[in-house]
C-alpha cells in the first residue's frame, strides 16, 4: 500500500479515536481538565487527544476506557471499513485487550499476562531465539 494513503488513514482513525473519547467524555459530564487528571496527562494533551492530533498509544486508551467506563473497542465503532484492514494479528490483539480490561479480579489478569509470557518464551525457543 502506498505510505501516503496508511498516512492519511491513520491520521483519520486518529481523529475518530480522539472524537470517540470526546463523545464518551462529554456523555459523562466531564470536564478535559477531569479526565485529564484522571488519566495522568496535561489538559493539553487531553485536548490534543480528543483532536486526534497526538495519537493514543494503546496502554493510554486502556487506561481512558477504564476512567470512561467502556472497552477499548469502543473507540473504534463506526470504523468498520477500516477494521477489515487490520490484519489477524491486529484484530486477535484489540480483542485480547478488549476482553483483558473486562477482567475485574486483578489476580486473574496477572495470571492472564503470565500465560502470555510463557507462550511468548515458549515460541521464541521453538524458533531458536531464546
Amino acid at each position: 500500500m502506498d505510505t501516503k494513503i496508511n498516512k492519511k488513514k491513520t491520521i483519520s482513525i486518529d481523529h475518530h479515536v480522539g472524537a470517540r473519547i470526546r463523545e464518551r467524555r462529554v456523555s459523562l459530564n466531564l470536564s478535559q481538565q477531569e479526565l485529564a487528571k484522571l488519566i495522568g496527562v496535561t489538559f493539553q494533551q487531553a485536548h490534543k487527544y480528543e483532536k486526534g492530533i497526538n495519537r493514543v498509544s494503546a496502554g493510554r486508551l486502556f487506561d481512558i476506557s477504564k476512567c470512561l467506563g467502556t472497552t477499548v473497542d469502543f473507540f473504534f465503532e463506526g470504523l468498520s471499513h477500516s477494521a477489515n484492514c487490520l490484519t489477524n494479528n491486529q484484530r486477535r490483539s484489540l480483542e485480547i485487550m478488549t476482553h483483558f480490561s473486562m477482567i475485574k479480579d486483578e489476580s486473574h489478569q496477572e495470571a492472564l499476562s503470565n500465560l502470555a509470557r510463557a507462550l511468548s518464551d515458549n515460541s521464541k525457543k521453538e524458533r531458536g531465539e531464546g
